[in-house]
């Protein structure tokens, strides 16, 4: 970390998505929007599932997991997208470009595992419902969301321990709204090509792999309901089908960004919005807003505030 400080360049600065100030006014009102929407929908989401005595199942234990990765991963870029629309000089520290990539990537990485581990509950729920209780007890349910975590840890040490000592002595323009690392290390004032490929390589794969091993437990899910019941293969893509839609939402702009051959053409930047803004507010509709349990719970809760607020 020492050698850091030996960087010329001390800030960098974002040239965002948009020269025009009306296309930045307009995205300044959508963003605003969709993120108070992230932040609400996704507290509402773990409020509900940690105070209701209904919700406290494997699943919905996962689910306000999610609720509260998303929320994070949006804050770590939105919050600053939001509040560099209103300068004309989008500037971020080298230290904040840093803490942005770790925290992208930390929350990016524990998301993609976490859908594994939400998977594996479906997959025991669907075709060994019997059983379910039984494997997907406390214990199982703490180690998966630990798991989780350590390994985003992991990834996203590993993604920085390449970068975080590179030398950087001009430019300093981010053709982007964030600081990650394909536009990040075509800055350093060497030669970059087999650190790019290295860095790309490694969240390119593990994108893959996640995507894979999902649509394989997916595909592996459905032929065994449909071996034993083809009246419940109707019903088992109903639940599979808001899972489906969260992976395609997610882990499409990944795959653009990381394995994609051409990073710098300007359609990764709105496709960036996807993963930071569009799915963190679509998960609580896809996964909670239409569950019938979510919406009891909902009602359950809104019924007790009121009362609440009638007593008072």
């Amino acid at each position: 970390m020492n050698e850091v400080n030996y960087s010329v360049v001390s800030e960098f600065e974002f040239m965002g998505i948009f020269s025009s100030w009306t296309m930045q006014h307009l995205l300044l009102v959508f963003s605003s929007i969709f993120y108070v929407a992230i932040v609400l929908g996704n507290l509402l989401i773990v409020l509900i599932v940690t105070s209701d005595p209904q919700l406290q199942s494997p699943m919905y234990f996962l689910l306000a997991n999610l609720s509260f990765i998303d929320m994070r991963f949006s804050t770590v870029v939105v919050p600053k997208m939001i509040s560099d629309l209103f300068y004309e000089h989008k500037i971020i520290s080298f230290q904040g470009c840093i803490t942005q990539i770790f925290f992208i990537h930390f929350m990016g990485g524990t998301e993609m595992v976490l859908l594994i581990s939400m998977a594996f509950d479906r997959y025991i729920a669907i075709c060994k419902p019997l059983h379910y209780l039984s494997i997907m007890n406390p214990r199982t349910c703490i180690f998966l969301q630990m798991s989780a975590w350590i390994i985003g840890l992991i990834h996203s040490l590993t993604q920085l321990a390449f970068v975080v000592n590179l030398p950087f002595c001009g430019p300093n323009k981010v053709d982007s709204f964030y600081c990650d690392l394909p536009r990040f290390i075509k800055l350093a004032c060497i030669n970059t090509y087999k650190l790019e490929f290295i860095v790309t390589a490694n969240s390119g794969f593990i994108t893959i792999g996640t995507v894979f091993l999902l649509f394989i437990s997916y595909i592996y899910i459905l032929v065994t309901v449909q071996k034993h019941s083809s009246s419940g293969l109707s019903k088992a893509l109903s639940t599979l089908s808001a899972h489906i839609s969260v992976v395609v939402l997610f882990f499409g702009p990944c795959i653009f960004v990381y394995v994609w051959p051409f990073p710098t053409m300007p359609m990764d930047k709105f496709l960036a919005i996807f993963d930071f803004i569009i799915t963190p507010v679509l998960n609580p509709s896809i996964y909670a807003f239409r569950n019938k349990d979510m919406k009891v719970a909902i009602k359950r809760l809104s019924t007790q505030l009121m009362n609440f607020k009638n007593i008072s």
